[in-house]
C-alpha cells in the first residue's frame, strides 16, 4: 500500500533531533509556555517575515482569536470560503459572528475576488480567504477590496506553511495570519498546535492575553480569555521540523512536478501553480468527473487517496442556519465532488509517484 501520508517515514529521518528536543523539555520541568515556547515564535516569526508569533493550542484557535483581536463579534459578518475545512467557519461562529461565504475560482480552487465586493454589508469586518492546499488566495484584490471598505483580512495559512504570493509569505499579507500544526500539515507537531503571525503590534498583545486566560501579569485579568496556550514539548518538536521544512517543502515540489508531467494528457485535471505564486503542496488534489471509480480503481492497486474535501460547508448539517442551499456555489460544490488528493510527503519515492501515475493512468475507470 503506498499511503497519503507517512509521518513515521518523516520521523525517522529527524528522530534524533526530536528525542533530544523532548528529553530536554522533560528534563526542564519547564511543561507549558515558557523558553521553547519563545523560541518557537522567534524562529517562525523569522520565517514568516513578520515582527510577531503568537503560540497557541492548534489552528482554529489561531483563528478564533485573530477574529476577536481584530474586533469581530456579535451581530458582524465575516467573508470566506465553502470550500474548506469546517474549522474556517467555526471559528468566525465562535467569534460570535457570522459567515458569509462566496463561490471559489475554479482554477485555483480559494476564494473568487470577483465575488466579494457584492457580500460586502454594513456588517462585514473582516475577509477571511484560505490559502487552500498550500496555494495563497489572490491577495492583491482581496486586500485592496479590503481596503476600500475599512475592513480586516486575516489569512486562513493552516495549509500554507512557506507558500508565497508574489515574494511574500502566507500570513504575512493581512492584518494577521493563522497556521495550524496538526501532525498531518507541512509543519506538524506531535499532537495539536497553531500559530498567530502579524506585524501589527496592538493585534500581538491582545491575542497573547486572550490565550492565557486574558491575563497582564499573574492573576491579573484585564479581559476574559482562554486556556489556548501551546505546550512547551510541541513547541521543541516544531522547533527542530521547522529547520527542515524548506527541504521539505522543495521536495513535495519536486514531487508535485514528476505528477504533473507524468498525467500530462491524462484523463485528471492537476493542480494549478497560479504564475508569481510557490505552491506548497499540502496535498496534491487532481480532479475527476469519475472520482468514485478512480479512487476505487486506485485502491484496488494498492493506493491511498483522500478528499479535501467531499462536502462544501454550506451544505453541512451543522451549518443549516445560515440558510444556504445547494446551488448557491457552483464552482465549490462542483469542486467537492471532484477533486481527489494522491499521496504526497517529502519521502515519497519516485518509484512510488511512478506507480501512482500508471494506476491513474490505467483504462480501470471511465472519465
Amino acid at each position: 500500500m503506498i499511503p497519503l501520508l507517512d509521518l513515521r517515514a518523516q520521523y525517522q529521518g529527524v528522530s534524533h533531533e526530536i528525542e533530544a528536543a523532548a528529553l530536554r523539555v522533560l528534563s526542564s520541568g519547564q511543561y507549558v509556555m515558557g523558553p521553547e515556547v519563545e523560541a518557537f515564535e522567534q524562529a517562525f516569526a523569522g520565517y514568516c517575515n513578520v515582527r510577531h508569533a503568537i503560540a497557541v493550542n492548534s489552528g482554529t484557535s489561531a483563528l478564533h482569536l485573530a477574529l476577536l483581536a481584530a474586533g469581530v463579534g456579535q451581530g458582524h459578518e465575516v467573508i470566506t470560503t465553502p470550500f474548506t475545512f469546517v474549522a474556517t467557519t467555526a471559528a468566525i461562529c465562535l467569534a460570535g459572528a457570522r459567515p458569509v461565504f462566496v463561490d471559489i475560482d475554479p482554477v485555483s480552487l480559494n476564494l473568487d475576488p470577483t465575488h466579494i465586493a457584492a457580500a460586502i454589508t454594513p456588517r462585514t469586518r473582516a475577509i477571511l480567504p484560505v490559502h487552500l492546499h498550500g496555494m495563497t488566495a489572490d491577495m492583491d484584490p482581496i486586500l485592496s477590496i479590503a481596503r476600500q471598505a475599512g475592513i480586516h483580512v486575516i489569512e486562513d495559512a493552516c495549509q500554507a506553511h512557506g507558500a508565497l504570493y508574489h515574494g511574500r509569505r502566507a500570513g504575512s499579507m493581512g492584518i494577521s495570519g493563522c497556521f495550524s500544526f496538526y501532525p498531518g500539515k507541512n509543519l506538524g507537531a506531535a499532537g495539536e498546535g497553531g500559530m498567530v503571525v502579524t506585524d501589527d503590534d496592538d493585534q500581538a498583545a491582545h491575542i497573547r492575553c486572550l490565550r492565557d486566560w486574558g491575563q497582564e501579569g499573574r492573576y491579573n485579568h484585564v479581559m476574559r480569555g482562554f486556556n489556548y496556550r501551546m505546550d512547551a514539548l510541541q513547541a521543541a518538536i516544531l522547533g527542530v521540523k521547522l529547520r527542515h521544512l524548506e527541504a521539505w517543502t522543495e521536495a513535495r515540489r519536486a514531487h508535485a512536478r514528476r505528477y504533473d508531467s507524468l498525467l500530462r494528457g491524462s484523463a485528471v485535471e492537476t493542480p494549478h501553480e497560479i504564475s508569481g505564486c510557490r505552491h506548497v503542496y499540502h496535498v496534491y488534489a487532481v480532479r475527476s468527473a469519475a472520482r468514485g471509480l478512480l479512487r476505487a480503481a486506485l485502491a484496488s492497486r494498492g493506493v491511498d487517496t483522500g478528499m479535501h474535501y467531499p462536502r462544501p460547508v454550506h451544505l453541512q448539517k451543522a451549518y443549516a442556519d445560515l440558510g444556504y442551499r445547494e446551488g448557491d456555489f457552483p464552482c465549490a460544490e462542483t469542486a467537492a465532488e471532484q477533486v481527489l488528493s494522491l499521496p504526497l510527503y517529502p519521502e515519497l519515492s519516485e518509484r512510488q509517484i511512478d506507480i501512482v501515475a500508471a494506476a491513474v493512468r490505467s483504462d480501470a475507470y471511465a472519465a
